[in-house]
């Protein structure tokens, strides 16, 4: 079995976690990807704890199956050693604030110029135009912005802090793997290249997708007040040990089922209720009968229902979970191209039929790569 993007080659300007996510993705389904930093100041992601194998975790993770090339930007030398090499690549991805690429005699228009053929990605906080673009921005800002922090979370409390980066993995890398592929399919059939902008703030914004339709509709969305955000019964609720259960039960046929499981008529007479009030009787319902019992014992009473309810997993759990075993989520990346010495990471999730992922080794160390030949 060959990887299904086998041949293609991206030079990768990006670093931190949206540009080195998609690409690490891109390398795990085949295509060649080389890392360029700056040998005086690498990817921050170098210094984050915890390490192994003398690197960042997390760095090992984002950039295996590339290859790290070091090179000073702001030096002649390093920019003509781009442009002699930039027709061996079919992508350049990159991830600096709007201009910077022109200002150092990289970006798209001059790059075509020498490579018709080249696709070129950018992802920004704000995108490259927009009153927005030159501002600073995190994950949190980009979610804020988008209205998803707006209707998320609880009225008491207020939005939530989210425990994964939603923009710049749901909204940056995913989105610019989505443009870059579309990109190189419709390449073969024009013979060009083309720009992207990938705005995370754009791509984060277009996830509130059901209820970004139904507040254009004439409902605008409220805190704990829609049906799959804390307005109804589709929640979490905390089992007496302080653990939590997710119910989602929210089908006719599930709701039926959720009541006879919990001894709860209330669930079918008032589950479905668009009245406030109802539907906090059924949810204090289903609270006071979750908090008499520890989750193992929930665990076990809902194993044989099919009725959409599962434990809440710590990240330790979850990634050691059957589940996990099953579907394998992790693997043994060797440290160093064909090493006995091996590290678990998360796996490319992308199960195909015929073609195959390929883990050859973990991030390298600064400098350690080698141009394709």
């Amino acid at each position: 079995m060959s990887a299904a993007l086998s041949g293609l080659k991206i030079l990768d300007f990006s670093g931190l976690l949206p540009g080195p996510f998609a690409t690490m993705y891109l390398a795990d389904l085949g295509a060649e990807v080389i890392h360029i930093e700056s040998p005086t100041r690498p990817d921050l992601v170098r210094l984050f704890a915890p390490y192994a194998f003398g690197q960042s975790a997390a760095y090992n993770y984002l950039n295996r199956n590339k290859q790290s090339i070091a090179l000073d930007l702001k030096q002649p030398d390093s920019i003509q050693l781009i442009y002699d090499k930039i027709k061996d690549f079919d992508i350049v991805l990159e991830q600096f604030r709007p201009g910077v690429m022109q200002r150092l005699g990289l970006d798209y228009d001059t790059l075509a110029k020498i490579h018709p053929g080249l696709i070129y990605c950018s992802i920004t906080g704000y995108g490259q135009t927009s009153d927005y673009k030159d501002r600073a921005g995190h994950d949190i800002n980009y979610i804020a912005l988008s209205g998803i922090a707006g209707h998320s979370g609880r009225k008491a409390s207020g939005p939530p802090a989210q425990g994964i980066q939603i923009a710049d993995i749901a909204g940056g890398s995913m989105h610019a793997m989505i443009a870059i592929l579309a990109a190189v399919i419709e390449r073969q059939k024009s013979g060009l290249g083309q720009y992207i902008d990938i705005s995370m703030t754009d791509c984060v914004a277009s996830l509130n997708s059901m209820a970004a339709a139904a507040s254009l509709a004439g409902a605008p969305q409220q805190v704990e007040g829609e049906l799959l955000n804390g307005g109804s019964f589709y929640d979490y609720y905390a089992t007496r040990d302080g653990r939590y259960l997710s119910i989602g039960s929210l089908e006719p046929q599930f709701q039926l089922g959720l009541a006879d499981a919990l001894a709860l008529p209330i669930i079918v007479e008032k589950g479905s209720s668009m009245d406030a009030n109802d539907r906090a009787q059924v949810k204090q319902a289903i609270s006071q009968v979750i908090s008499k019992q520890d989750l193992d014992y929930w665990q076990a009473h809902f194993a044989k229902l099919d009725l959409c309810v599962e434990a809440v997993l710590s990240l330790d759990e979850a990634l050691h979970s059957d589940l996990a075993q099953q579907r394998q989520w992790l693997v043994d990346v060797p440290v160093e191209q064909q090493s006995a010495e091996t590290i678990k990471q998360m796996a490319c999730p992308i199960k195909f039929s015929r073609s195959k992922m390929r883990y050859d080794y973990i991030g390298q160390a600064l400098g350690q790569g080698k141009w394709p030949k």
